[in-house]
């Protein structure tokens, strides 16, 4: 928990890094633009912020292509993201009115404010690592009019781990973890590449084989010793035949697919970016 007095400071430090040229301008109008530094109109007096790491595990999906079968990963937190952020806000809603206090969900950028809070650091790859979670772990922050009693708003740590280790950077076959600097060079990572609209194709530099998840990326966690004892922590969840491939990778309409493969593609919390999915599927089923 930090004071809600900080969240200016969130906003100068991200439009800080804008202005001195260390974000990329697109990166930095697809991704980071959309924040929210103002307090919710229904909490008003919010007080605090508080934050929670959700410990999450990988998710798998299965294609059949030409009498094959193939398994596929989605990282953590891009399965049942909006439930686990509804559920751990309905959860802290609930321990904070018994106390006479209301929370509400926030639009700020929680990596950011975990770092600063304390309850994570930074791996070298500038993902958030807990002990005891790895960087498996999915961010969920509320507003509360609770009062801060002990504010703990602190610079942001690399992990002390890191500091002689570079297996991340030397894993990472697009140079989006630099030596020269901390900050990820986000415009150079796979994740933003195919977590863009559907229609933006992948940048000619970028080689097929480097890809390894259906959306997001996880060749920087796979080879972090602070992750092994995570890796295998996978939950199997859709299986989808030969003939579903086909449609996705053709791009049938989401109208024209069998409601079954619809609820496939929701319970694996992708249907909403339906559109990418030829794209990124193409690599694995060429």
């Amino acid at each position: 928990m930090v004071s809600a007095e900080h969240i200016s400071s969130l906003k100068e430090e991200i439009e800080e890094r804008y202005r001195q040229g260390e974000l990329d301008g697109e990166f930095y109008n697809q991704r980071l633009a959309w924040f929210d530094f103002k307090l919710p109109e229904h909490l008003s007096d919010a007080r605090s912020l508080i934050v929670v790491a959700v410990p999450r595990p990988q998710t798998q999906a299965t294609f059949t292509w030409k009498g094959r079968k193939r398994s596929l990963i989605l990282p953590p937190t891009y399965t049942a993201y909006d439930e686990i952020m509804q559920q751990t806000a309905d959860l802290l809603g609930a321990i904070l009115e018994k106390k006479g206090y209301r929370v509400v969900k926030t639009g700020l950028p929680l990596k950011l404010l975990a770092a600063r809070s304390g309850l994570t650091q930074y791996g070298r790859n500038n993902v958030c690592y807990v002990p005891g979670m790895g960087s498996f772990l999915q961010l969920v922050a509320v507003y509360s009019d609770m009062p801060c009693s002990e504010d703990k708003w602190q610079e942001p740590a690399m992990m002390k781990a890191c500091e002689s280790c570079e297996l991340c950077r030397k894993a990472c076959p697009t140079g989006a973890i630099p030596s020269d600097r901390f900050l990820l060079r986000a415009e150079r990572c796979i994740v933003f590449h195919n977590e863009r609209p559907g229609d933006i194709p992948f940048p000619a530099w970028m080689k097929s084989s480097w890809h390894n998840c259906i959306e997001g990326c996880l060749r920087c966690q796979r080879v972090c010793p602070i992750d092994k004892a995570f890796l295998k922590w996978i939950e199997d969840r859709e299986e989808f035949s030969e003939q579903e491939t086909a449609m996705l990778l053709e791009g049938t309409s989401r109208e024209k697919l069998p409601p079954e493969t619809v609820k496939k593609l929701q319970h694996l919390s992708i249907l909403d970016d339906f559109d990418r999915l030829p794209r990124n599927l193409s690599v694995f089923f060429p």
